[in-house]
């Protein structure tokens, strides 16, 4: 290519890149953009998503099939076209999109707006959008909404294992659904993470085993994480996890069993606290006969006493109930006084406690 040719060349690309960007752009140095740069992410379970995207204004214009046609591919913002990323698997208005990071174009149109998630996601705009490209289509209906006069993506809805997109301008939105199999992803890091340091720690087996528990899901690893904790430091804490997982595996003789070592591995206060915890479940004859066991090996402790306490509430015995309960109050810390002196007033007007 001779020299006068390559500078024709050289001249028509600038030419194409300079109609495409404002005055107050510059294609070599960093200025302020007319459309400012924004960034939104959300959350869920341990997934994130983030959006990257220009932020064009409305001004004086007509947007919807004016700045934006109907029909045509559209960036989703301004300047180079709007990113989303999500670092897991997704499910988008219920259709499976991988992890990555992709190019995010619509096609508007009055009733119906078609999302594109490319796997291009480094391009200037639309202008080089290109079908075979598509990673994931989904079409979704646009809604009228309060005036945006910037292009805002923003997530609302937020459930456990999902959250709700929307893109707004002007007046107009559209929404779409991110899904997530928490419980998976969360089952696969917990693996990951239990081969690095956190595998020499008792609480982050402990931790792993607890939340299996809690979201109903193997128990039987559950039981594998929670006797990893208990060789590394046997506790209360992973004892008593433990008696609960067997306890869910219907193993309920070795379920009291470790939840006999636990209570012997316990303090007074883990103790109280665990009769506690059996109250609120409603386990009341257990959490009785756990708190008179406490207060009769702890009676220097003052928490043991409101313990007691509640037990007599619960068998009529108002009189002795605020009897223990100002042992209680006389012994305990100033930040206690207040709420036990309120527990003392119900019970002398035989108010149950518990």
């Amino acid at each position: 290519m001779s020299r006068l040719a390559l500078r024709t060349v050289m001249f028509c690309l600038l030419s194409a890149a300079v109609a495409k960007v404002s005055w107050s752009q510059s294609l070599v140095l960093d200025l302020p953009d007319a459309s400012q740069r924004a960034e939104v992410s959300q959350r869920i379970g341990l997934t994130e998503i983030t959006i990257k995207y220009h932020r064009p204004v409305v001004k004086d214009r007509k947007i919807w099939n004016g700045v934006v046609p109907y029909g045509k591919v559209w960036r989703a913002g301004a300047n180079e076209n709007s990113t989303i990323r999500f670092s897991d698997p997704v499910q988008i208005e219920g259709k499976p999109l991988d992890a990555g990071t992709y190019g995010l174009h619509i096609i508007p149109n009055p009733d119906e707006w078609t999302l594109i998630f490319s796997k291009n996601s480094t391009s200037w705009g639309s202008f080089t959008y290109d079908q075979t490209e598509d990673a994931l289509r989904v079409t979704v209906k646009p809604m009228p909404v309060e005036m945006h006069k910037a292009l805002t993506f923003e997530f609302g809805d937020l459930q456990p294992d999902s959250s709700v997109v929307q893109l707004a301008w002007e007046q107009l939105a559209a929404r779409f659904k991110v899904a997530v199999d928490v419980h998976s992803v969360v089952e696969a890091s917990l693996k990951k993470q239990l081969r690095s340091l956190a595998q020499i720690n008792w609480m982050s087996w402990d931790d792993a085993a607890n939340y299996l528990l809690k979201e109903k899901l193997d128990a039987a690893t559950a039981l594998t994480y929670a006797n990893k904790s208990i060789e590394n430091e046997d506790r209360f804490d992973n004892e008593l996890t433990k008696s609960r997982i067997l306890i869910a595996l219907n193993r309920k003789d070795e379920a009291a069993s470790a939840e006999k070592k636990a209570l012997a591995l316990a303090n007074a206060f883990q103790v109280h606290g665990y009769a506690r915890q059996l109250l609120n479940e409603k386990h009341k004859e257990e959490a009785f006969k756990i708190f008179n066991d406490n207060a009769l090996k702890h009676p220097d402790q003052w928490f043991v006493y409101t313990g007691l306490a509640r037990v007599y509430c619960a068998q009529g015995k108002f009189e002795d109930a605020a009897m223990e309960m100002k042992i209680a109050l006389l012994a305990a810390p100033e930040s206690q006084k207040v709420y036990l002196d309120g527990l003392v007033k119900q019970l002398e007007a035989k108010q149950d406690i518990n």
